[in-house]
């Protein structure tokens, strides 16, 4: 991971100008998905300026885009009914339990994309759970600035993925999932506590 480098957005936008960044964005490249190509391209920059959230880019040593997280917050409701009594005990630290719905309302982070630039060959290229890492070092920091401790995601109801983000070392768990009307997408909501 030392061949690698997480730098926020709006530091790269101070850097060298939001034309020098969105033009080193144009190069990311994601065919597995399209969705995040096409946010890094088009809207990373101006919801970080906005600060609707922010993307993080995993740079090489000569600066190339290797990966990409994004990361916000946003508020998610938990239900209790397949919840262990150990998590159950690790979410009310951050949440209380609403009696009436059975449910937990907690403020999470969002890891909102998750992608690596596909023009590199998987030998060549970060590791999904070097990334994972990568995403985790950012949001253990702002967890000891501001607090909180719920992670959560969505993803294509695809077995590869979900196996890759409920393995050993990511550790997601599934609460819930929804359909997207856009796209006929059914997508898992999972979280994990940090």
């Amino acid at each position: 991971m030392s061949d690698f480098q997480v730098i926020n957005i709006l530091d790269m936008i101070e850097s060298v100008g939001e034309d020098g960044v969105k033009s080193i964005l144009s190069e990311f490249s994601c065919q597995k998905n399209p969705e995040i190509e096409n946010f890094v391209k088009n809207s990373a920059v101006d919801f970080a300026k906005k600060k609707m959230s922010i993307t993080y880019l995993v740079v090489d040593t000569t600066e190339t885009v290797r990966a990409i997280f994004t990361l916000t917050h946003k508020a998610i409701e938990l239900t209790n009914v397949n919840l262990s009594s150990t998590m159950r005990k690790r979410i009310q630290r951050h949440s209380k339990l609403d009696e009436g719905t059975d449910s937990f309302n907690v403020s999470a982070f969002l890891i909102a994309q998750f992608g690596k630039n596909d023009t590199y060959s998987t030998e060549e290229n970060i590791s999904g759970d070097a990334l994972m890492d990568f995403t985790f070092e950012v949001l253990t920091a702002v967890q000891h600035d501001i607090g909180g401790g719920l992670v959560y995601l969505e993803c294509e109801d695809r077995e590869k993925l979900l196996n890759f983000y409920s393995s050993e070392p990511n550790q997601f768990f599934k609460f819930g999932e929804r359909y997207s009307e856009e796209d006929n997408i059914k997508y898992i909501q999972l979280f994990r506590c940090i």
